[in-house]
């Protein structure tokens, strides 16, 4: 059974830490994590967390309107390319229509770029390098 929930930050380290960080020295907690404006997804197939999204009051200074960042989306390997991230995307942007947003963006892995095109993402801007992560672009997804 699937369930989709909204959870706390806490519970995003180890998936974080696990698909998002191997191998890397970077942080897995983010600043803006605990803000009162962040929430917290979670999917769980059978009450096991198999994935994660997290979503931050930030503005894109290329885009206008009020928006969301989505951040640290990852599904533990042995989940991935089941729509597990995409129903994750798909409820996010269900609660941020509630809060009356326009559309919400992300810092996309140039790996993950057609990931986000299929959940109505669209890149703005040129690719640009994160250190120890590598290529991404700016991807955003109007709501409404």
């Amino acid at each position: 059974m699937i369930d989709i929930k909204i959870i706390k930050a806490e519970e995003t380290y180890a998936i974080r830490k696990e698909v998002l960080r191997k191998n890397i020295e970077l942080p897995f907690i983010f600043k803006g994590d605990l803000d009162k404006d962040t929430f917290h997804l979670g999917i769980l197939l059978d009450h096991k967390l198999i994935g994660i999204v997290s979503f931050m009051k930030s503005v894109c200074k290329d885009l206008k309107g009020n928006q969301y960042q989505l951040r640290g989306m990852a599904t533990l390997d042995q989940f991935q390319g089941k729509g597990y991230g995409q129903q994750l995307i798909k409820f996010g942007s269900e609660v941020l229509k509630e809060k009356q947003m326009g559309l919400v963006w992300c810092n996309a892995r140039v790996v993950a770029v057609n990931f986000y095109k299929k959940a109505g993402f669209k890149i703005i801007g040129k690719e640009f390098y994160i250190p120890k992560i590598g290529d991404h672009f700016v991807m955003f997804k109007k709501l409404g």
